[in-house]
């Protein structure tokens, strides 16, 4: 019996078989997934420009561009650099599943395609990919500065905050072409020297340093790294420039991360405590945040890079 999926849930289909389009099609509708179709690598190319599927099962043999070229040119592809891609071939050799896995594929299903093994795999594909998207959503929302990478410096993902730190970091609107450059570099010492931990600085000229730390790998081809800005501000013009503050602002801010009471604040800055007050609900709304609590952890990240 067909298992329930979410409508939402869109497969698109690349084979150039009829065959094995129409079985598969009418299998995965039955299971409630919506199908797109294509029957060689430059219409899924097409296709996905204009539509981003949950996942992609591609044939790896095609005439012309065959899939492990298709899926190298849909991974470029901002949109669907996170869509899983499950292979599907006839091909068993060891040489062609590695290949299958370097180009970006998560998965290899060997023909012919058993329909419940192939339900089972988009389903924790489809789970983990999901899981993913979460993972990266709360970082954004907790402020930190995380890249991931692959084994060739290319962007896997960036958070908003890092991808804002490169770009201060660099003077340019696409900072992370120069940071991702430098990666690559230092990953390629890396398999030469068989180093596992370390970090490094990019220091541009009349720029603000950034150290680059390896945190590890976090799946197939992923690579994570936290990014910091060295740099000789105080903390106070941290916060400003981060948080878009007035000087003022940006003082009582400091205080509140240090946990200092409006009266104390008052005291250190020669404010009265309803001017401080005052400060402190400017703070909360260029913050996003209602209460002191939830701004000192903000300004915390901010300071300590996190």
């Amino acid at each position: 019996m067909a298992e329930p999926v979410n409508p939402r849930d869109i497969v698109l289909l690349v084979d150039d078989s009829p065959e094995a389009l129409g079985f598969l099609t009418e299998a995965l509708e039955q299971s409630g997934f919506s199908v797109l179709i294509a029957t060689s690598g430059n219409a899924a190319l097409n296709i996905a420009d204009r539509i981003t599927p949950d996942i992609i099962l591609l044939d790896a043999v095609m005439p012309g561009m065959d899939g492990f070229d298709t899926c190298v040119r849909l991974k470029a592809n901002a949109s669907v650099t996170q869509v899983p891609v499950v292979f599907m071939t006839g091909l068993t050799e060891t040489e062609h599943v590695v290949r299958a896995l370097e180009a970006g594929g998560v998965d290899y299903l060997t023909k012919p395609i058993n329909i419940d093994e192939l339900r089972a795999r988009i389903r924790v594909h489809l789970s983990n990919a999901r899981s993913a998207q979460s993972a990266r959503v709360a970082l954004d929302a907790a402020g930190r500065h995380l890249l991931a990478v692959r084994g060739d410096g290319g962007v896997r993902w960036s958070t908003p905050q890092a991808t804002r730190l490169v770009n201060a970091a660099t003077g340019s609107d696409d900072g992370l072409a120069v940071v991702t450059a430098r990666i690559a570099e230092w990953m390629r010492q890396r398999e030469k020297h068989g180093s596992g931990q370390g970090s490094f600085t990019l220091q541009q000229a009349g720029q603000t340093g950034l150290q680059i730390s390896y945190l590890g790998a976090i799946g197939a081809n992923e690579y994570l790294f936290r990014l910091t800005a060295e740099n000789g501000m105080s903390d106070d013009e941290m916060l400003r420039q981060h948080f878009l503050l007035t000087q003022r602002e940006s003082e009582v801010l400091l205080w509140i991360a240090k946990g200092k009471s409006n009266r104390d604040i008052g005291e250190i800055l020669g404010l009265s405590a309803r001017t401080v007050t005052k400060h402190l609900e400017q703070i909360y709304v260029k913050l996003g945040v209602e209460n002191r609590a939830s701004a000192a952890v903000k300004a915390t990240q901010v300071l300590h890079g996190i």
